[in-house]
């Protein structure tokens, strides 16, 4: 079975040796693993359109794959890669398997909280917001709601764990625990 390996790892400084361990974890399980960088991009003369190659190609491996493991860390903020939610969003819209996983414990709304200092208050009808009125998320979830859904509703499952700063995108532990899952619940039916 076909995985796609979506995840801000291809931002690293070691970018390849990440990735290159998460594709032979994959194999180890089984799996056929595909990732971001696993295919050249054609040079071109604009950044735009180097940018828009680069989104073609990955949208041609997640058309090869059947089902994806998304890194939902966080990423520069208090959630995940926007380039990995799109890839999760564009694998669910297929209907193929869906797990995920995220390298920090707390879930969405802890996160919202520490970002207003802990000015997150109920409002008149009990919704909580925060300092600039905007509603916030209150629904035990690792993520935004459409992301915890959207694995759940495929079958999939989503791993945490919190794992020390240094190790935030390297550490591989989730990311294991979630192919050994899809293992055992996908593999045996093929």
């Amino acid at each position: 079975m076909k995985v796609y390996l979506a995840g801000p790892e291809v931002f690293l400084p070691n970018a390849r040796e990440v990735l290159d361990a998460k594709i032979a974890l994959a194999q180890r399980y089984g799996f056929t693993p595909v990732s971001p960088g696993d295919l050249e991009i054609p040079a071109y003369e604009t950044k735009r359109g180097h940018g828009l190659a680069i989104s073609a190609v990955n949208e041609k491996l997640m058309l090869s794959a059947e089902m994806i493991i998304a890194n939902l860390t966080p990423f520069r903020g208090i959630a995940a890669d926007v380039g990995t939610v799109y890839e999760l969003g564009f694998m669910c819209a297929r209907n193929c398997p869906a797990y995920g996983f995220s390298n920090v414990a707390r879930d969405h709304f802890e996160r919202l909280k520490a970002y207003y200092g802990g000015a997150v208050h109920p409002d008149a009808q009990g919704r909580p917001r925060g300092p600039d009125g905007l509603a916030v998320e209150d629904f035990e979830m690792i993520e935004n709601l459409m992301l915890d859904g959207g694995i759940e509703a495929r079958g999939g499952a989503f791993v945490t764990r919190e794992v020390a700063a240094e190790a935030m995108f390297t550490d591989l532990g989730a990311f294991e625990e979630c192919l050994s899952i899809a293992a055992r619940r996908l593999l045996a039916r093929h």
